[in-house]
């Protein structure tokens, strides 16, 4: 029997394939959500005027189920509140290929694009270094250098003045 690998840092997928949406309007919608956390994602996604968006709304939902689903069944400890959008992703599907009418009983061809859509979510995790409790560099205060003085900035160049006398004559 083979024992089964647990990453250190789990994600959670869930795709939708064959929608009905060309790949380009898909990444319209999937662009506003990549890197967000998935609370502020659901709330982008449903307040979003594409016809995708529902559809991109249900498989960022069925991702996070997911996560809580494998976490529980493979004892991680997963927190909902931490999970954050890792990639979201359009690919092409198989097009279909429609004929259209045309003059002169002429036919012209055009073809329909299909998109398989993939949300992948991970748990955003504190960093190794903040995790060790190091203590935090103090950014905000300007650093001080002895026998140095401020360098004063140079005045604005003065504009030339037009030539108006010649013309007015």
């Amino acid at each position: 029997m083979q024992k089964a690998v647990v990453p250190i840092h789990p994600e959670f997928r869930a795709e939708a394939r064959f929608q009905r949406s060309s790949p380009q309007k898909a990444k319209l919608v999937l662009d506003l959500i990549k890197g967000l956390p998935v609370g502020k994602a659901i709330t982008t996604v449903a307040f979003t005027n594409k016809r995708i968006a529902p559809i991109v709304e249900k498989v960022l939902r069925s991702a996070v189920q997911n996560a809580v689903h494998l976490s529980d069944e493979r004892g991680l400890d997963i927190d909902v509140d931490n999970l954050y959008v890792k990639t979201a992703v359009a690919n092409e599907g198989p097009r279909m290929k429609r004929i259209r009418p045309a003059p002169m009983g002429r036919a012209f061809r055009y073809q329909r694009r299909i998109a398989h859509i993939i949300i992948t979510v991970a748990e955003k995790r504190p960093s190794t270094i903040e995790a060790a409790g190091a203590p935090e560099v103090e950014a905000s205060a300007p650093k001080k250098t002895a026998g140095k003085k401020a360098v004063a900035k140079k005045a604005p160049a003065k504009k030339a003045v037009a030539k108006k006398k010649a013309a007015a004559k």
